[in-house]
């Protein structure tokens, strides 16, 4: 049994070995790369103290055990074969039913897996904030796809100088009422822009879901305003099929449907305007975690229209998966033969109560772990006597305070002060949020890269 990661140990025989796999460190042509110069102090919780002064790239050349190379409990760790597994196979799911790809960002916020995703065959990064597209332009992302309608002045302000400072960066986002069109055009004019912003009308994924235009007359006003601009430019329509109320993949379906019937109308009408970009095309882009099939099988009904079709997928989460919310509505679960993710993600800690036979604590907490979808789930137990690691049999987790984990635990299991507990978690977006640095462990649990996130 693998010390780190015995259930994706099966997954290394068809994943790059980690001598084989590129690391974030050895691309140094890419921004990214100067992450490893940063150095390594009391920011970053549970590094090494004895590694404090030394660069994040001159410990992870160290290549230090994560369990007895001076890491400090509460931990979290990425699976480096799990990760190179997931990025791979939606690379290749993405290309076999012909979708262009731009994640979610907000997942992992981190350029590190940006640059991995790009290289393994993403269009762009999504982004939901301002915050989020500063740092992807940060780190050198050429294409960003924001998914909320954008009404900052000083955000657009900002936006405006980027476009003009680099003719080759594209950024699309959201528009979902003429409101929101006004406000854009005025921050756009006062701040001087001379490339248009590139914009896709939000269609709402029904009565009561979150934002976009609930109805096609309302889009068409929405697109008649963008037309009045001359800062602003149509170039397709968009929408989060994980809103609509009630979602089942009827449901869903229906709406993805009321999308490109959208796109189709607007074709027919001459409301798109050429972008002028290179990759110049229609865009038609939904796509979150839990219903990316159904946004590929009706993707593929798209008929020909006036010009080419960017038919953009956006989901995030894939990156590192979980052990709760999506591994259950993972649509590679109502598909096996596209194959499957891997969770990617353990959090370890150690026992520090003991204090009786059904009840033990762990040193995590909601500081730690993700805990707004799902529990934590004990996965398993590594001896803090010898190492040994044992499946966590008749250990649950029962809750979560601040700074401590509850565990239930069954008469008979042995657990004891010092032991080390291994939780799967659920929900990546808020796992990546809660660590700044995190450990990228292969299956013997060899520390070869640390992921830096900005939240």
């Amino acid at each position: 049994m693998s010390v780190a990661y015995d259930a994706t140990a099966a997954s290394a025989a068809t994943t790059p070995s980690i001598e084989e796999a590129p690391l974030a460190a050895d691309r140094t042509d890419r921004p990214a790369a100067r992450l490893a110069d940063e150095v390594v102090d009391h920011r970053f919780k549970a590094l090494p103290p004895d590694a404090e002064g030394l660069t994040v790239g001159a410990l992870a050349a160290e290549r230090r055990d994560l369990f007895t190379g001076g890491f400090t409990t509460p931990v979290l760790a990425l699976s480096a074969e799990s990760l190179d597994h997931n990025l791979t196979l939606m690379e290749s799911y993405a290309e076999r039913h012909g979708l262009a790809f731009a994640p979610h960002g907000k997942t992992s916020m981190s350029p590190q897996l940006f640059d991995r995703q790009l290289e393994h065959g993403a269009w762009g990064i999504t982004a939901a904030v301002p915050h989020q597209a500063r740092v992807y332009r940060a780190y050198g992302v050429r294409r960003i796809f924001l998914a909320n309608e954008l009404v900052d002045a000083a955000a657009l302000r900002w936006l405006a100088g980027e476009l003009d400072r680099d003719p080759e960066f594209r950024f699309l986002c959201y528009v979902d009422s003429v409101r929101g069109v006004e406000l854009m055009d005025e921050a756009l004019r006062a701040a001087g822009a001379s490339r248009p912003v590139d914009v896709v009308v939000e269609l709402g994924a029904g009565e009561g879901a979150r934002t976009g235009v609930r109805s096609e007359a309302q889009c068409a006003a929405v697109a008649d305003a963008v037309a009045a601009t001359g800062t602003l430019r149509l170039v397709g329509v968009a929408g989060y099929e994980g809103e609509v109320p009630d979602a089942s993949a009827e449901r869903v379906r229906e709406w993805l449907r009321r999308l490109v019937a959208l796109a189709v109308a607007f074709d027919r009408a001459g409301r798109f305007a050429a972008s002028g970009a290179a990759d110049d095309a229609i865009v038609i882009s939904a796509g979150g975690s839990a219903w990316f099939d159904a946004v590929a099988e009706v993707f593929a009904e798209i008929p020909d229209l006036s010009g080419p079709v960017l038919k953009l997928l956006r989901s995030g989460a894939y990156v590192s998966h979980d052990d709760g919310h999506y591994r259950h509505l993972t649509p590679f679960n109502r598909v096996p033969g596209e194959g499957a993710l891997q969770p990617a993600f353990r959090l370890w800690a150690q026992v520090v109560s003991r204090p009786s036979a059904e009840q033990a604590f762990l040193n995590a907490g909601k500081r730690d772990a993700a805990y707004d979808l799902d529990l934590p789930q004990a996965q398993v137990v590594r001896s803090g006597r010898d190492g040994t690691v044992r499946p966590a049999t008749g250990i649950t987790v029962s809750g979560l305070s601040d700074q401590h984990t509850w565990l239930r635990t069954e008469p008979g299991v042995e657990l004891e002060v010092g032991d080390w507990i291994g939780m799967g978690l659920s929900h990546p977006c808020t796992s990546f949020d809660k660590w700044q640095l995190i450990p990228l462990v292969a299956a013997d649990g060899t520390v070869t890269d640390y992921i830096r996130t900005f939240f």
